[in-house]
């Protein structure tokens, strides 16, 4: 049976001028749910959720669905794929390197998820629940429904308390370069309610189609630390309540305007709420930080799509955005106020941008796709920071691939990036749990721009095998990365622009069938990727990796389907990384240990779904490493350095899911 359903899905999905189609018989052997569980099987693919940006346009992620990005920017990609029932779609396109009617999204990889045109109610009731190592108990219920044909709808909700198992009990470590200081003990706590419920409403309107969704985002995350010095006794104390809050509202209306051409306006409006509440209680003192902010985008946006044939399309289009941001940081010492920059501010973005697009298949063996794109935006900040500029940026794009053969493709790209300013560095924020603590804002900041030259092969095998191997390098101006601001009692990092840096890295992924080397229905998928960087640090005048970088990321997936016995067998090992953030006094390094975790799935009915995981095998470590000088950072100092080391260890996880899925 897994053999003829092969033989039908290898038919499927032979590639034509760049498009790969995977029918439901390619992903029959393990029965998924819905569309997330879908691509996740598909060869040399992997969902990416976009950028966090204001904007429509640079936040695009890399799945369409019947040829649209979904009207949402405050929910996960993974989240509304999973939404979609499985026997809602048709099939899944994947696009490489361009094709006509298809906005790449600059990505040189798309999927697309082509749905059903039926009127059939579908949906699904799902529990599930955590037990932590300390014993306590968390669970989610999750409802959601779709249905409806020419006027169709959706509807979900999630509501449950969830944990972060990242610090877990743990031991601390102070000092100096001339030799150790004390020891501590720490116990912590993370964990909140939260709720989610969306909704969505498609119907035909003036020779068009309308599309209304709306989503509401509620949770409330505690922490607690406790400290207690082996020497003394001594105790310590950090507790801190973290909130977010988030509204959205999207509108879109599409409508051909000929047999060639189509129509585009989007609408979106956002409103972010965040809120940070920390309380330090030491011998020495005490110690709260406050911070609340909020920000609200809206968004407006209109496409004109026109095809000639169905190897030339182009899109013109602009879209305007105003953004803006309420940020107030208090910190207490002792209930003394204490002057923090940018602890006040007020920031109003109006952003403008125009772009064309084209799509050209040249011949079956090549097609081109490219863009210009044009921003320009007006920042003015008030409040500690008074402030005003215009930024103006030119965003050239070309794809260039080349199908040597049926299963091998090269993608050559040449982009320039420009990243957009981060309000939140506009604003002084932190913790007192960390050597890091509070750090200033700053409204000053100029967007990194980047030249970017990348080179990708892909080459298919087996039917359902793929090896995807990528280098790409970045010539980047303006790196943001930290720098310090001196203030009449203090100096506080910050972030910064610190100059010129490149950027490289270089990415393997591989989808393997175990079909032919004797484990039928076994599938190995995973990646690893290798980045470099370099840009010179402002204190040290030395070269340096720039801050925040991960050396070295990979996975490893590996699962077997056993339809003959309804299961699916699963085992996900995630590596760790190690990062560093260069203050102008101090060094902060972060490590985390591999996660591992084996699964089951069991699938009586086809109505009915149960898993069950072990998470955590390994017992992941998280270690946060703080060295910090008396003044400026100099490593060759002997004796002027300060070490600050904490090493966390959460245990295993258990982890139950019930899904009962109703109408196919």
């Amino acid at each position: 049976m897994i053999g003829l359903l092969l033989a039908q899905a290898a038919a499927a999905i032979s590639p034509v001028e760049g498009v790969i189609s995977y029918p439901p018989a390619f992903f029959a052997a393990q029965a998924p749910a819905n569309a997330k569980e879908m691509l996740a099987r598909v060869p040399g693919f992997t969902v990416d959720g976009g950028d966090a940006v204001r904007g429509f346009e640079g936040a695009a992620g890399n799945v369409l669905v019947d040829g649209r990005r979904p009207t949402t920017k405050s929910e996960a990609l993974d989240g509304l794929l999973e939404r979609i029932p499985s026997a809602k779609v048709e099939r899944i396109d994947i696009v490489r390197g361009g094709a006509a009617g298809i906005d790449m999204q600059g990505k040189s990889v798309i999927a697309n998820v082509v749905l059903r045109k039926d009127a059939a109610v579908r949906g699904k009731v799902e529990a599930e629940g955590f037990q932590v190592p300390d014993g306590r108990r968390f669970g989610a219920l999750k409802v959601e429904a779709s249905g409806g044909g020419d006027r169709s709808w959706e509807a979900a909700s999630l509501t449950g308390r969830g944990f972060v198992g990242l610090y877990g009990d743990g031991v601390g470590q102070t000092g100096t370069s001339s030799g150790p200081g004390r020891r501590t003990r720490i116990e912590t706590e993370a964990d909140g309610p939260l709720r989610q419920f969306t909704g969505a409403y498609d119907l035909p309107l003036a020779g068009g189609r309308l599309r209304v969704n709306g989503l509401a985002y509620n949770d409330r995350l505690k922490f607690e630390e406790d400290t207690v010095d082996v020497g003394s006794g001594a105790t310590e104390s950090y507790d801190e309540i973290e909130a977010h809050r988030t509204r959205e509202l999207g509108v879109t209306f599409t409508r051909p305007l000929s047999a060639a051409s189509k129509l585009e306006l989007i609408g979106l409006r956002q409103v972010n709420g965040y809120g940070l509440l920390g309380v330090s209680i030491t011998p020495d003192g005490r110690e709260s930080v406050d911070v609340d902010r909020t920000t609200r985008e809206t968004i407006v946006r209109a496409v004109l799509k026109q095809a000639w044939s169905p190897a030339l399309s182009a899109e013109l289009g602009a879209e305007a955005a105003d953004n803006r941001l309420n940020g107030a940081t208090a910190l207490e010492a002792d209930g003394v106020a204490v002057a923090l920059p940018g602890s006040d501010v007020r920031v109003r973005e109006r952003r403008a941008e125009a772009f064309a697009k084209a799509s050209w298949r040249v011949s079956p063996t090549w097609s081109l796709d490219g863009q210009v794109r044009y921003e320009r935006s007006t920042v003015r900040a008030a409040g500690d920071v008074p402030l005003s500029k215009t930024l103006s940026y030119a965003k050239p794009r070309l794809l260039v691939t080349w199908s040597a053969r049926p299963a091998t493709q090269v993608r050559l790209r040449l982009e320039r990036e420009v990243d957009q300013l981060d309000f939140d560095s506009f604003v002084a924020q932190g913790s007192l749990n960390n050597a890091t603590g509070v750090t200033a804002g700053n409204a000053d900041l100029e967007p990194e721009r980047a030249w970017v030259a990348e080179v990708a092969m892909e080459q298919r095998f087996w039917g359902r095998g793929a090896l995807v191997l990528s280098a790409t390098h970045a010539e980047i101006q303006g790196v943001v990365d930290r720098g310090p601001v001196f203030t009449p009692t203090a100096v506080f990092d910050r972030p910064a622009n610190i100059g010129a840096g490149t950027r490289d890295t270089l990415k393997a992924e591989l989808t393997l069938p175990l079909d032919r080397l004797g484990v039928p229905g076994g599938l190995v998928k995973g990646f690893v990727t290798r980045r470099w960087s370099g840009v010179d640090d402002p204190t040290t005048q030395t070269r340096r990796s720039i801050s925040g970088q991960r050396p070295v990321e990979w996975e490893l997936k590996v699962t077997r389907d056993l339809p003959a016995r309804y299961l699916t067998l699963g085992a996900e090992l995630y590596g760790g990384y190690q990062s560093a953030f260069y203050r102008f006094n101090a060094i902060d390094r972060f490590k985390r240990d591999p996660f591992l975790m084996i699964y089951v799935e069991w699938r009586p009915r086809p109505d009915l779904n149960v898993r069950a995981e072990l998470e955590n095998i390994t017992k992941r470590g998280y270690r946060q490493t703080s060295t910090t000088f008396l003044g400026l950072r100099d490593p060759d100092q002997a004796g002027a350095a300060q070490l600050f080391d904490r090493n966390f260890n959460f245990g295993r996880i258990l982890y139950l899911r019930v899904r009962k899925t109703f109408g196919g």
